[in-house]
């Protein structure tokens, strides 16, 4: 008996833009997301079709994401970091001209950022989403939703139930939006779940999500077929269980393929090795990656050779064919048991290009391999349900894909103070959503000058601020800055970017109830903080 395996990529980073500066470093996280990430695989997805190679991928595209690749603003600045990177690896040609295998890499780089350069400018416009969309209409991608910033829904849930049901409602809102369509699939943040959430994604209508696996192991009653088939949850939408041995061999650097001696070494960079006048403006007076690497892994010490790019390029296509293997050995022995199992293969996206380089080789040879496989297929959930819509009922147990499995990562002394202020930002959110939308509190604000203009002005403005303020207690319920703090890579930052979106939250909240209301502190949160121009400020309500 056939089964089937379904490839998840969820692509997810922090809301970070700042106009307020000409240059800021955390927006080099997009940046390098597109470059390593992003446009990687969607040159190779698009390889692929162009190839008739048949393949199913599964995608999560979080709001956040969606937001930043549409921002004006970080386009132009990306445009120009690429440039920059241009320029670093064309004077690295000739710094190295005498050294030839460092020449040679300099030379690669110069072709990767190029040809990444006219991808994204020259080919798709400064705009990635079409090609993503694009890939779903033609049915070889299957894109689904996820919460509007990346709250951790379990906690929110606890602490207000209308702030979770806001973060999944606004995220399915962003993404009918952008595609056109309605969603299928949700991803969890963090895959953090809790019983209750399933009540909220159906009111969504959302048909399906993954949890880890210790979420449907410990589900009651027990799912008879373990983790390799889905289960129905009491609201109707379906668990999906990561499988944790897929996710150990591809996903750790240990034990898994991304460790290997001949894959290009991450954390060793020129940023870091070369003097500061050298990197000039890619470093602007700061240590950071620079997104030039010469080594390769070696070994655990610091002495690292050369990156030899043909031997990595063997390496990966080598651990596609071992993977390919394993999964086709794995089906037939859960096969054995008289069903038609899945398995579910989710993982960061960034982890394929950005932490392992070579990732995206990886998966196009898979993906190559597997179009001639017959023990197994690739599918997406959405189809593996529509081909196998009778399932288990199955209340899964609380569960998140962080370390050990629980909330502790998001639940820590270092991040723990946050919490008493989001929820109580959160049941101001509400209380004043209700009383707007019921119209308790009588007349709107209203600005200078508009007393004689009638009802409309006023009611506009009181959409403005109602949306801005769900905009602050969004970005504010991130869950990737408990995360920061928590392991101490931007501390700073998180605890900053926390404070400033209640602080600005809980300003323009004071002068909304006590109609005294500076419009031009509302333009200038309106400025930082534009993400999700049509937020609807009702599901607080």
């Amino acid at each position: 008996m056939p089964g089937h395996l379904a490839l998840i990529l969820h692509t997810h980073l922090p809301f970070v833009r700042h106009p307020e500066h000409e240059h800021f470093l955390e927006e080099e996280w997009l940046f390098e997301a597109i470059t390593e990430t992003y446009i990687p695989l969607l040159r190779m997805m698009q390889g692929l079709v162009d190839d008739a190679v048949p393949f199913k991928v599964t995608m999560s595209i979080t709001p956040t994401i969606c937001a930043m690749l549409q921002d004006q603003l970080l386009c132009e600045r990306y445009v120009r970091h690429l440039e920059v990177l241009i320029d670093l690896a064309a004077r690295e040609r000739r710094r190295n001209r005498k050294h030839p295998q460092l020449r040679e890499l300099a030379e690669f780089y110069i072709d990767l950022f190029s040809e990444t350069r006219r991808h994204f400018v020259d080919k798709w416009k400064c705009d990635l989403l079409p090609v993503f969309r694009e890939l779903r209409q033609m049915g070889a991608l299957e894109i689904i939703a996820s919460a509007a910033t990346h709250g951790l829904l379990p906690i929110l849930q606890q602490q207000s139930r209308r702030a979770a049901r806001a973060q999944v409602l606004i995220g399915r809102d962003v993404y009918i939006e952008l595609f056109g369509v309605h969603p299928a699939g949700f991803w969890l943040p963090e895959c953090g779940y809790a019983p209750g959430l399933e009540s909220t994604l159906q009111e969504a209508n959302l048909r399906w999500f993954v949890v880890d696996a210790h979420g449907l192991l410990f589900g009651m009653p027990r799912p008879c077929r373990s983790i390799y088939a889905p289960c129905y949850t009491p609201a109707g939408p379906a668990a999906f269980a990561r499988d944790p041995d897929v996710s150990r061999q591809v996903w750790s650097a240990h034990e898994g393929y991304p460790g290997d001696p001949a894959y290009r070494e991450f954390y060793r960079d020129i940023g870091f090795d070369l003097p500061m006048e050298h990197l000039g403006s890619i470093a602007r007076g700061t240590r950071k990656f620079a997104g030039v690497k010469y080594h390769r892994i070696t070994g655990r010490g610091d002495d690292k050779q050369l990156y030899d790019r043909t031997a990595a390029e063997n390496a990966a296509a080598k651990h596609a064919i071992h993977f390919l293997e394993q999964r086709g050995e794995q089906i037939q022995e859960i096969g054995e048991f008289g069903f038609d199992p899945i398995i579910v293969a989710p993982f960061d996206a960034e982890l394929f290009g950005h932490w392992w380089f070579e990732g995206p080789i990886f998966l196009e040879q898979f993906i190559r391999q597997a179009a001639n496989e017959r023990d197994f297929r690739l599918t997406t959930p959405s189809e593996y349900l529509a081909a196998h819509p009778t399932q288990q009922i199955v209340q899964p147990g609380a569960s998140t894909w962080g370390e050990n499995g629980h909330l502790a990562v998001w639940l820590d002394p270092s991040n723990a103070w946050i919490y008493p202020h989001l929820h109580t930002a959160a049941e101001r959110m509400a209380q004043l959503a209700w009383q707007q939308e019921n119209t308790i509190v009588g007349k709107p604000p209203r600005l200078p000058g508009t007393e004689l203009g009638g009802e409309a002005p006023a009611l506009q403005l009181r959409d403005r601020v109602l949306k801005q303020l769900a905009r602050e207690l969004l970005l504010a319920q991130a869950s990737d800055l408990a995360f920061l703090m928590k392991t101490g890579t931007a501390r700073e930052y998180a605890t900053r970017r926390t404070i400033d979106h209640l602080a600005r939250f809980n300003r323009l909240h004071d002068q909304f109830v006590t109609n005294n209301l500076d419009e031009e502190f509302l333009r200038d949160c309106e400025w930082r903080d534009n993400i999700f121009p049509n937020v609807n400020w009702r599901y607080y309500a």
